[in-house]
């Protein structure tokens, strides 16, 4: 029986890796679970799953919390320190991060260092802490396992080949509701329209950030860490169909690709049971359907929050912190509908361009680099 603590139970990633336990009450076994504000919900998953910890972000929702369960054996805790407890609990041996922002860097470090294996769902991980958690997970011999469905693909199409056998990692990128609009048209652009994905059912957050391609951007970062290659050796491809979710061409020009329907219950559950599979029942690809599959550059002119995420990864240091801490403010006000669609990467591009780098960040520099742009975009906005 495999023991599993998810960090983020009640968002998208979350609740879907629930469902996949559900299917699988055999060989996966639930011992904590983690939320933001949800408390409707997070009783639900209590209630169902009989979690030994549960953990709230906020202390009033902890208090509801703890009055609704109050005939249940589960303890409730709050905060970073709960999610914390979470981490390094004996009982749990993967744990899934699936929460959105930084609060995810401490947990994940705090469970390698304990040797629990790390369900990576938090971008925020990779994206500002990469040179720490990388090195921490091969000295403590821990697999940090993408839930990302383009990340999964790749670490599928590797499958045990070497870095120095990999020529180049081509990333695929549906190119979102407004693939092969310009600048100008883009400027009438509303929340209702950034929240139409083609392809993928996603949270809000990352449903903008696809239509913009910053989170290609932040997909290319997670890649340099995830798989040790180099930024030349990364490349954005538009595949408008979603079916092949990346690829992986290796030195002697064989190109190895993972495909299957949008779905992300293949990426968890691959995650949940490495090295083995599992049967699913999901949709299959059905290519006499399918016809035929296209594949476009990516403009990065239009959509120059994705340039911007290869001038900040190559900057290092702070900077892709700030790419990153920059997008999800500009997002948030966009959907508070504070700032207009275009502004989303000219806020990005302006609080790179008055940063001062820090090289080799520890986790304090990485957290002053987040409010720092947090305070600059407060004070133009």
């Amino acid at each position: 029986m495999k023991k599993i603590a998810i960090l983020g139970s009640t968002g998208s990633i979350g609740t879907q890796t629930l469902e996949i336990i559900r299917s699988n009450r055999e060989e996966l076994e639930v011992v904590a679970l983690a939320a933001n504000s949800n408390v409707t919900l997070l009783e639900a998953q209590i209630r169902e799953f009989q979690p030994q910890i549960a953990v709230m972000w906020s202390a009033e929702a902890a208090a509801q919390l703890r009055v609704r369960l109050a005939d249940c054996k589960t303890r409730v805790l709050q905060g970073m320190d709960g999610l914390l407890e979470i981490a390094v609990m004996p009982q749990a041996q993967v744990l899934v991060t699936a929460v959105v922002g930084m609060i995810g860097i401490r947990p994940t470090i705090e469970a390698i260092k304990a040797g629990k294996d790390i369900a990576l769902a938090n971008k925020e991980t990779l994206v500002c802490a990469g040179h720490i958690i990388m090195p921490l997970a091969r000295e403590r011999g821990v697999s940090i396992l993408p839930v990302d469905s383009e990340h999964s693909a790749i670490f599928q199409a590797l499958n045990g080949e070497p870095a120095d056998r990999i020529s180049k990692i081509l990333l695929t990128a549906s190119g979102g509701p407004f693939r092969g609009w310009k600048r100008e048209r883009l400027a009438s652009v509303q929340v209702e329209d950034a929240l139409k994905h083609p392809n993928w059912a996603m949270g809000r957050k990352i449903t903008v950030d696809s239509s913009t391609l910053v989170n290609k951007g932040l997909e290319v970062m997670e890649a340099k860490w995830l798989f040790g290659v180099d930024l030349s050796q990364i490349q954005v491809v538009i595949h408008p169909q979603s079916i092949i979710h990346s690829m992986v061409e290796y030195m002697d020009g064989a190109v190895i690709a993972q495909l299957g329907v949008p779905d992300m219950k293949l990426p968890i559950q691959y995650a949940l049971f490495y090295p083995d599979r599992r049967k699913m029942e999901n949709n299959r690809v059905d290519f006499y359907q399918l016809g035929s599959m296209t594949f476009e550059e990516p403009d990065l002119e239009t959509f120059y929050g994705l340039k911007l995420a290869f001038q900040a990864l190559e900057k290092g240091g702070s900077m892709p912190t700030v790419y990153n801490a920059a997008n999800e403010r500009a997002v948030a006000l966009f959907l508070e509908r504070r700032i207009g669609y275009l502004q989303i990467p000219e806020l990005i591009q302006r609080s790179m361009e008055q940063h001062a780098v820090v090289e080799h960040p520890g986790v304090e520099e990485i957290l002053a680099a987040e409010q720092g742009v947090y305070d600059y975009i407060k004070g133009l906005v």
